[in-house]
Formats: C-alpha cells, structure tokens, sequence
C-alpha cells in the first residue's frame, strides 16, 4: 500500500512499505552493528593470490565477514557502507588491523612462512590520524616485520587530497609497508599519480576481466595495464579470476598473478596452510 507523507509547504513525498522494510533493517543492521565487536561476531577470511606460470602463493587479501545474529554470515557490500556512515569503520578497521597481525603471528608459529597480507583500508579509516600507530602497535605486539602487511586503496581514494595522501603513503612505504591499489581502471583516467606515489601493486579490476576473453576492448585495457604496470616496475594482479579461459588469456597477456573463485574462494585462517589451489 502507498503511503503519502508531507514533505513541508506544499510538497508530498510518495513512498512505498518497501521503503519502511529497507529503513527498517538499516536500523537494525546499525544497532546490531554497534555491539558486534564487543560480541565478538566478527571474522576474517582469506583469499589466495597466486603466480599463474606455477601457482606459488603470493599473498592473502583479509576479507571481513560478519556473524549477524539473524541473518548469518554477511560479506562486506552489506555492511561497510554503514560502518562508514557512522564511523563505525574506524574501530571495525582497527580490529581487522590487529585481528591480520595475529593470524600472521599464529602462522609463523605453526611453522609456516606466511605470505603477506593485503588488508582493505576505508577512506574514512585512511584520513584517521590514529592509523599509523594502529598499524605500528599491531606489527609490535606481534613481533612481525612492516612488509607482512600490504594496505590496498581505491584509485578513488589516493586521489581525494592527493598532496595528503602522497605524504601519508610515503611515511607508510617508507615503513616498509606494501601499498597496493584496488579496483584499477575505474577511478580516474589520469595516471600521473602511478609516478608520483610510492605503490607496489595494480589490481586489475574484476569488471575487466568478467568478459576478457569475449570482449576486445576489456582484452586491450587489460594489456595495456598489465604494460604499464610492469613497465613501473609494479605487481600486476588481476582479481575476480573465475574460469581456465581467463586465466590462460591473462597469461598470454603477460599477468603475472592472479586473485579469485578459479584458486580459492575466501576461505577460513586454518586452510591457508599448507597452500593447495582448491
């Protein structure tokens, strides 16, 4: 049923019950959102990436999962864009931040000799001046070395107050912290920025790689980041690899490395190691 509420002077908004369900499960993903770290429902998996010639692990992206009491496990899209909105992000972040650094720890002492792992860093989490000493608090306490960790931000992101975010990045790289950006090819189309900040990875976006191997012009983008970025002297990575068919056009086209379903979906700490492609 249609509903008309007045909007002021003479102006009426309509709006539908489908409206009232969405505003209601925000309210309730908010509320049940404030008490989920204090109810320890939160949970990082881990998503192999990998050399394409031998499949050799590269590294991990830590990707947040919530336990939600009524509506089970919720992957980020659901999530995250609220976290943002009320500054839940910077405490959720600083969770994930140390929650990495144990599980490295935890690796090491199982024996293994983890593969760094590439963290997801919210702009609002980036502009925290608290994030520096997160990141330095969490390698200390578990005795772990800056390059263990590599924090990827959106094309988006470095370009928001570049000036800023140079300088911030700089301070991070020099630390001996990979930087990575995510989501390549869909932010801005300047690329002047890849020589002026201190990066270590281009992931390709997954949207280019969807119909890599039916569309010449995902085809052609694709080479020519895979080009530059090794012309840099970059990591190229291409993510959301889901079929042999794209991983063995990406090999013809020079990728190096690869992210997504067709090595392993994000999978849980203890299945990491020893690495297997699933």
């Amino acid at each position: 049923m249609h509903h008309i509420k007045q909007t002021g002077g003479n102006g009426f908004h309509f709006y539908s019950s489908s409206v009232d369900k969405r505003s209601h499960r925000r309210l309730s993903l908010e509320g049940h959102l404030h008490r989920a770290l204090e109810r320890e429902e939160f949970e990082l998996h881990f998503q192999p990436q990998t050399n394409i010639q031998d499949g050799r692990l590269l590294g991990v992206e830590a990707l947040l999962r919530w336990h939600h009491p009524e509506e089970g496990l919720l992957p980020p899209v659901d999530f995250i864009p609220l976290a943002e909105e009320t500054g839940l992000i910077v405490p959720i972040g600083e969770w994930v931040i140390h929650t990495a650094c144990r599980q490295i720890a935890a690796w090491q002492q199982e024996g293994h000799d983890p593969a760094p792992v590439a963290i997801n860093i919210s702009a609002r989490q980036f502009t925290e001046a608290s994030l520096a000493q997160t990141i330095s608090s969490a390698l200390s306490d578990n005795k772990l070395l800056a390059d263990r960790l590599e924090l990827e931000l959106t094309e988006s992101m470095i370009m928001q107050c570049a000036e800023a975010t140079r300088e911030k990045l700089s301070i991070f790289h020099e630390s001996g912290l990979r930087i990575a950006v995510d989501d390549f090819g869909t932010g801005y189309s300047s690329m002047s920025y890849l020589k002026r900040f201190p990066l270590d990875t281009l992931k390709i976006d997954h949207s280019f790689i969807r119909d890599l191997c039916s569309d010449s012009t995902d085809t052609a983008i694709v080479r020519a980041i895979i080009a530059l970025g090794q012309a840099l002297g970059l990591t190229v990575l291409a993510e959301g690899v889901e079929t042999v068919a794209q991983r063995d056009v990406l090999k013809q086209l020079g990728c190096e490395f690869i992210q997504g379903f067709l090595i392993s979906r994000p999978v849980t700490a203890d299945r990491i190691y020893p690495f297997q492609i699933q």
